[in-house]
């Protein structure tokens, strides 16, 4: 079996990694070791907050439309299933987006879904 020198495949590795930590604080970026540490840890959060800011995005949204719709005098609760209950198919985001940047188009909304809510009661 013939020997394998690796050290051009090795520099190659580590020089990525030193590349993707600059910017990284003390030894993590200039140490090989402490830099290929801090690369697994800050992939490791990547990829946790890539599933995280789905869920922070929705919070928000909830809590824009439901301050928008207690100005209107209704509870979240209320203004969702009045919504279903219409028949409108308008998701979180916009229906957020609308209570920020419209708020008489979203006072239109809460009409509907109370009409709807009064409807079916």
């Amino acid at each position: 079996m013939s020997r394998v020198k690796r050290s051009v495949a090795a520099q190659k590795k580590r020089r990525a990694t030193l590349e993707r930590t600059k910017g990284f604080r003390g030894d993590a970026n200039s140490h090989y070791k402490k830099a290929k540490e801090a690369l697994m840890k800050a992939d490791s959060y990547a990829y946790r907050d890539r599933r995280n800011r789905k869920r922070d995005f929705r919070r928000l949204w909830i809590t824009r439309i439901n301050a928008a719709a207690r100005l209107n005098g209704m509870s979240y609760g209320e203004f969702i299933h009045g919504i279903q209950l219409a028949g409108i198919e308008v998701d979180r985001k916009v229906l957020a987006d609308i209570a920020v940047r419209d708020p008489e188009a979203f006072r239109r909304f809460v009409d509907v879904a109370r009409e709807a809510s009064a409807a079916a009661a």
